[in-house]
């Protein structure tokens, strides 16, 4: 195992290192709540890092596994391409915008726009999502075992949304949908890899209406 100390490492050092074949597990002590730390991992790197993170740890995430110990700022995983980033704790705004792939849990709640524009990835928060999550999501799924805020899904393109707990409003153009054989092997499937506890039976499953994206010829006029 290799240890880096950021407080007398810069995180420069340590994010050099995760971008070469070097495959050793990575302890990353004292991390501080600084940014950008495990930042374009890009090769099957182990790091775990124990304590608070700043801004955008772990983002553009290939394949790597990432766990921290502690809460993350905002922008968690941002376009994350492959691997898996885990937070013990809570995650800030928009946790895992734009990513494109992989599987990122969170054990505590995250934030406003959890899932913004995400384009592939799937996302298991074990605790509560803010408003405005999966805002335009347009691949992937969310896994939300407690409640979501208001706003729900709004603009969604063909994300698929797991709510156990209360949703407090939807987006634009996102309905509930059936929870059919495929989704509910899908959501079974996120619960075993994030190891929540949550039963399946609890979830409802939401998704996009396909109203918003269509053009209407009777709105030309609005146009």
């Amino acid at each position: 195992m290799i240890t880096f100390d950021l407080g007398s490492t810069p995180v420069r050092e340590l994010n050099q290192h995760l971008h070469s074949a070097v495959t050793d597990p990575v302890h990353v002590a004292n991390p501080g709540g600084r940014h950008a730390i495990a930042v374009g991992a890009t090769d099957a790197h182990t790091v775990t890092v124990d304590g608070n993170v700043g801004y955008y740890c772990a983002g553009m995430n290939a394949e790597a596994t990432v766990k921290i110990n502690g809460h993350a700022g905002p922008g968690l995983a941002e376009n994350m391409m492959s691997g898996t980033v885990h937070v013990t704790g809570n995650a800030s705004q928009y946790c895992a915008a734009t990513a494109r792939g992989g599987l990122v849990i969170i054990d505590g709640d995250a934030s406003s726009r959890c899932g913004i524009s995400m384009k592939g990835v799937d996302i298991v928060v074990k605790g509560n999502v803010g408003h405005m999550s999966a805002f335009m999501a347009q691949k992937g799924a969310l896994v939300v075992c407690g409640d979501a805020g208001d706003a729900l899904g709004d603009s969604i393109y063909e994300a698929t949304l797991f709510v156990a707990g209360s949703v407090a409003s939807l987006g634009t153009d996102c309905e509930e949908k059936a929870m059919d054989d495929e989704a509910l092997a899908l959501l079974q499937r996120l619960l075993q890899q994030s190891g929540a506890t949550t039963s399946a039976a609890d979830f409802k499953r939401y998704g996009s209406a396909r109203k918003l994206y269509h053009f209407n010829v009777d709105n030309a006029s609005s146009y």
